[in-house]
């Protein structure tokens, strides 16, 4: 009896395990790198929010997880969960080649 139960929870081991390492695991991997690009902005980089504003970090405030963009029509306000990491990393990439 004992081994027809395990063979019962089996499937749904599996099932836990393959929605962990296809769709959890990605999604903790990709939250650490937005985290850890959003701690490496400075002052002077080229972001693109994730709305599509464009504009250069004027400053940066740690205190409420926020900074200044400098757009073509005046300084605007943002949080820093509100850049885009892919949209930005693509922009400075093709900033680089020229």
């Amino acid at each position: 009896m004992g081994e027809g139960g395990i063979s019962q929870f089996l499937p749904f081991l599996l099932m836990f395990a393959v929605v962990y390492f296809f769709m959890i695991a990605p999604q903790m991997k990709k939250a650490k790198k937005e985290k850890k690009f959003a701690a490496e902005l400075k002052r002077g980089d080229k972001v693109i929010t994730k709305s599509g504003l464009h504009g250069k970090i004027l400053e940066l405030n740690d205190k409420d997880k926020s900074c200044v963009i400098e757009t073509m029509s005046g300084k605007v306000k943002f949080e820093l969960s509100a850049i885009s990491m892919e949209l930005s990393g693509k922009l400075n990439a093709t900033e680089t080649k020229k």
